[in-house]
């Protein structure tokens, strides 16, 4: 219950900064992408303040011996760059660049009410599953090969 209600205040906190930065806002978003016409360069002062708050975060929770609702921290121990997380990334960076939301806008703009941003949502939930599909089938014939 304690997780849950605090996952809820974390993401509603998340939310709000999102919506009032204007990074649910894929006109603005898309206007930052475009350095050779409309360049607006005000979201690059909302990534930039995001990276500080991150950092200083990281250093203060990473102090602590273990999370607040969890046993112990989940840090990600695979460094090295494969074709799934290069590929993922530039077609997460394309969607980006296409549609002016990424996850962490497009969630939030559901609740302003972005008709876009529900068919941005959509499109990404059916590239989650398309991708978690082609990863199984793959994993399936590593499996028979050996």
């Amino acid at each position: 219950m304690q997780r849950t209600f605090l996952a809820g205040v974390v993401g509603l906190i998340f939310g709000t900064g999102i919506a009032l930065s204007g990074m649910a806002n894929p006109a603005k978003v898309l206007n930052f992408f475009d350095v050779a016409g409309t360049w607006d360069p005000s979201l690059a002062f909302v990534m930039g303040g995001a990276l500080v708050v991150t950092a200083i975060g990281y250093r203060l929770v990473l102090r602590r011996a273990k999370p607040v609702c969890e046993t112990k921290f989940h840090i990600p121990t695979n460094r090295k760059l494969d074709l799934p997380l290069v590929a993922g990334s530039a077609v997460f960076g394309i969607g980006w660049g296409i549609s002016g939301f990424c996850p962490g806008g497009a969630i939030p703009a559901l609740g302003l009410g972005e008709a876009s941003a529900w068919a941005f949502v959509g499109a990404m939930l059916i590239g989650i599953f398309a991708a978690r599909s082609i990863r199984l089938a793959h994993g399936q014939r590593l499996a028979s090969a050996t």
